[in-house]
């Protein structure tokens, strides 16, 4: 999870960790909060993406997050400890 003051040192740690699993954890408003896992698929200036499965279909989607949405704690990333496959 990245808890920083910094918006270029999220965007640093978010490129340095592509291609790894990764627990979303988003915050919709009004107490909604909805909890996703996928893999970080690419980061760019201002976004990056995650590759989510569905959970209807057996499938993927993109979904991009703006790195103001880490500062502002409206999305939170956990990475996965590949050789314990726990949330880091």
């Amino acid at each position: 999870m990245f808890i920083r003051q910094d918006l270029s040192q999220i965007r640093k740690d978010i490129q340095d960790c592509i291609g790894t699993r990764v627990k979303l954890k988003t915050n919709k408003g009004r107490r909604k909060t909805v909890i996703n896992e996928g893999i970080l698929e690419d980061a760019y200036p201002s976004v990056f993406v995650v590759k989510v499965k569905n959970s209807f279909e057996n499938s993927f989607r993109r979904v991009s997050y703006s790195y103001t949405d880490i500062l502002t704690q409206t999305v939170e990333l956990s990475f996965y400890n590949d050789s314990e496959n726990k949330v880091n």
